[in-house]
């Protein structure tokens, strides 16, 4: 299941919750700081792992600079 992250325009509170891609509403949530509902889905960064076993495939590179590390 996926973290998602909100921002609420009314307190400025930065929140996050763990949802299914199944539940609804999924694009905004209650405020947990003071209940709004004037927030949105904010857009995440990803954690990308990478396997050093496989340096040098062209599988893992990324252009001509070579693989994330």
């Amino acid at each position: 299941m996926p973290i998602y992250e909100y921002h609420c325009d009314d307190c400025g509170l930065e929140f996050s919750k763990l949802m299914r891609f199944s539940d609804p509403d999924i694009d905004s949530q209650p405020c947990t700081g003071c209940q709004s509902d004037h927030t949105f889905k904010k857009l995440s960064t990803i954690a990308v792992m990478h396997n050093n076993s496989l340096r040098g495939t062209t599988a893992n590179n990324c252009g001509s600079s070579g693989p994330f590390t």
